[in-house]
């Protein structure tokens, strides 16, 4: 089990004849990870954290989690390059809540201690923030590569987000940290952990770095923001339907990073692959089946495979899409021909917005332009759509609207 831990879905871990040595020796370690409650919904992506923690407690290992409560509301950029905004303690508290009930999907509940940085930091004076700040320079701040790209390109970095690596560098020395887990995009901070744990004379915490899930745009890391993610709460037809939409170059990492898919089939996948000898279709279904059964249990997962067979393979039209009543003020215009009597027309932009099927009137632009947009099973290339009583429009794969008249439209 020491070996898969150290290699399957492993990116980095400083030191790792360090750390073998430790878990060999048998001692209960205290592995740390960072709770970063300013948003509320998780994703796969973080679910290849939480597998690694689950496999550190089988080991016999005890995972202490710890809400930045204080560190969310100063702001971390995580590489976004920008400053988030401040968040207050009720809002913190929420998302934190919220953060828990899905991460303990994954990891035991009754193998983890939660810990509120508020727990230490709400004691610290001025002079302790000082003291704090005297260990690291301004070099070794901008060393981290999100604060030199702002840094060069003449973009502000505030003060109080040096603060932010301070504060989780001492978390570990707060806890005695042995382990710290984090993607690979928290290397910067874990390894500042490491360097103040030594300052003060404790035992330096081994890093140990997983890799950043690719969305499933194919391009970049997978992220809320930008809309290429699969929720840990989707429903399982969503979900589903989102793994089926993986480009084939990901499954490989997919099933490798967030799936107990054996690694000797996984090598069997890899290999067909290389040889062209199996439809990727095939094994795509095999991870959405298993990525499902995860979250929602084996039941769930016949019934979203039939679904996803039934509107994306047949093309045919769900039976429990939302519906929207449209009235002809604002929404619905009436046009009167001498052949064709009267017939209703709609902006199709403004419908989808206002029925909440996207977010923006720019985003439905963009997928009118796709060719993203069908009205009654018809690609349309125009805004303005004719349609009739309980027209259905479909936007992309797994977006649907079903349109409703009231008598005032008639």
């Amino acid at each position: 089990m020491i070996k898969s831990l150290l290699g399957r879905g492993t990116a980095e871990v400083i030191v790792e004849e360090e750390l073998l040595r430790l878990l060999k020796a048998g001692e209960p370690l205290r592995i740390k990870y960072g709770v970063d409650p300013s948003r509320p919904d998780l994703h796969l992506g973080h679910v290849v954290c939480f597998r690694k923690l689950r496999q550190f407690q089988d080991l016999g290992h005890k995972i202490i989690v710890i809400v930045g409560d204080w560190t969310a509301q100063i702001g971390d950029p995580s590489g976004v390059s920008a400053t988030r905004p401040m968040l207050s303690a009720e809002e913190v508290r929420a998302n934190a809540e919220t953060y828990m009930r899905q991460f303990f999907k994954v990891v035991d509940e009754k193998k983890a201690d939660i810990l509120w940085q508020s727990q230490w930091y709400g004691g610290f004076a001025l002079a302790d923030v000082i003291r704090l700040t005297r260990r690291f320079t301004v070099a070794q701040m901008l060393a981290r590569e999100d604060f030199a790209k702002r840094f060069d390109e003449g973009r502000p970095i505030v003060i109080t987000e040096f603060l932010y690596p301070l504060l989780q560098a001492y978390d570990s020395v707060a806890i005695e940290a042995d382990v710290e887990l984090g993607g690979t995009d928290q290397k910067f901070n874990l390894l500042l952990a490491r360097e103040l744990q030594q300052a003060v004379g404790q035992r330096p915490q081994q890093v140990f770095l997983v890799p950043l899930l690719v969305g499933t745009d194919g391009k970049i890391k997978m992220s809320k923001s930008q809309d290429n993610y699969i929720a840990v709460e989707d429903v399982p037809n969503e979900m589903y339907g989102k793994v089926m939409s993986i480009p084939d170059d990901l499954i490989l990492q997919y099933c490798e990073l967030v799936t107990d898919v054996p690694d000797e089939e996984l090598e069997e996948f890899r290999r067909k692959l290389a040889e062209q000898s199996v439809n990727p279709m095939v094994l795509k279904q095999r991870l959405a089946r298993e990525i499902v059964a995860q979250f929602h249990g084996s039941v769930a997962v016949q019934a979203a495979e039939e679904y996803f067979n039934r509107v994306h393979r047949r093309r045919e039209t769900p039976e429990d899409i939302p519906q929207f009543e449209i009235k002809v003020s604002g929404l619905v215009r009436l046009n009167a021909s001498a052949k064709a009597g009267i017939s209703r027309q709609i902006d199709v932009t403004k419908v989808l917005l206002v029925a909440k099927v996207v977010k923006s009137r720019g985003e439905a632009k963009r997928l009118l332009a796709q060719g993203a947009i069908e009205v009654d099973g018809k690609k349309i290339d125009s805004n303005i759509v004719q349609i009739s009583d309980e027209s259905t429009i479909r936007v992309g794969k797994r977006r649907f609207l079903k349109l409703v008249s009231d008598n005032t439209s008639s």
